[in-house]
């Protein structure tokens, strides 16, 4: 099973590595405009958050495929916070706790959006499926909150939030929601187990 979640683990890391690099070409230069207009790390990392919120209301009405697309473009105002940081030599401890900070209540705002739509329209699995969602994502976070807290490094896993965000933006513009939240509980809770598992063999090492 773990020999399996590593395999799954290293594909997701690959393609993950490589979008990441290439959205770094991109995330450069904007983020030197920005900080040549005068915007702070921060403040961008609060409008990521704020934006996100607005295309929760979108997704709460039920307009799944306006509110994927305008997910990718927030996903690229949250990346591009840390980038600025880097370029402006801002980098601060606050600030990488501001961001995680507010990246969670954005997935909060997205998945409660889900579940309020689902409500809405009496379909109880998936106000299942969307709760889940969130709860099994919060935990993978927290599991590498709580790992670092003790001094251990933690960010493996096969769904990081990016991957996450990114089963969720193909769910909503393919309108096959319902799968990807599927995708998002399954894989979310395997991450978060998968963490503890790396958590308990890093302080089982440094022990030995």
């Amino acid at each position: 099973m773990w020999c399996a979640g590593w395999h799954l683990k290293s594909g997701a890391r690959v393609v993950t590595d490589i979008v990441r690099r290439w959205l770094s070409r991109l995330l450069v230069p904007i983020a030197r405009f920005l900080s040549k207009h005068g915007f702070a790390p921060n403040t961008v990392t609060v409008l990521g958050c704020v934006l996100t919120a607005a295309v929760a209301l979108v997704l709460a009405g039920g307009r799944q495929r306006l509110a994927g697309a305008l997910l990718t473009l927030t996903l690229g105002v949250d990346a591009v916070d840390g980038t600025l940081a880097r370029v402006t030599g801002q980098t601060t401890r606050f600030g990488a706790f501001l961001d995680s900070t507010l990246d969670r209540w954005a997935e909060v705002f997205i998945f409660g959006a889900l579940v309020w739509y689902y409500l809405k329209a009496h379909q109880d699995l998936a106000v299942m499926l969307a709760t889940a969602a969130m709860a099994f994502s919060l935990l993978v976070s927290y599991t590498r909150a709580r790992a670092e807290g003790v001094g251990l490094k933690c960010n493996e896993g096969v769904l990081s939030r990016f991957e996450r965000l990114a089963v969720l933006i193909a769910g909503l513009i393919l309108q096959q929601l319902v799968a990807a939240l599927w995708i998002i509980c399954a894989l979310a809770a395997f991450t978060a187990l998968q963490r503890i598992w790396v958590t308990w063999q890093s302080d089982h090492y440094t022990q030995s």
